[in-house]
């Protein structure tokens, strides 16, 4: 019994081993030549300006994370879509649910104004609650 968690160990090690070998031999062999440009931040061809501890807005994050979660609907109701035929009705009613939930987290966040990019200083959550 302890022979096959030995061998998980060894491919841990030999993982470790793999990993720090690569970092190592791409630190001895890569060139390094560090001046003030190469260590500049790079904008798209624009000259940065600032510091670049800049505070975003928290609007990005939540648009990012609401596209990831429709992203990753996609993802999964394409190869649904592939093999439709063969899955038969059951899959269609799973798949039916599924996109009716995704709707109703839609509407809620359409409800709440998340989805709008600007909120006057009334639209607030803290504002709502408070009359």
């Amino acid at each position: 019994m302890l022979v096959e968690y030995a061998t998980v160990l060894v491919f841990i090690v030999l993982g470790a081993v793999t990993v720090a070998l690569m970092l190592g031999l791409s630190r001895w062999f890569a060139p390094s030549a560090p001046s003030a440009v190469k260590l500049s931040t790079y904008e798209c061809g624009e000259v940065p300006y600032g510091s670049s501890w800049v505070q975003f807005n928290i609007r990005f994050y939540v648009v990012a994370l609401i596209f990831i979660i429709f992203d990753v609907e996609v993802a999964l109701l394409y190869p649904w879509a592939v093999v439709f035929q063969r899955l038969g009705l059951l899959a269609f009613i799973e798949a039916f649910i599924f996109i009716v939930i995704l709707l109703a987290g839609l509407a809620y966040l359409w409800k709440e104004g998340d989805l709008e990019w600007v909120r006057t200083l009334q639209d607030t959550p803290a504002k709502k609650g408070a009359k």
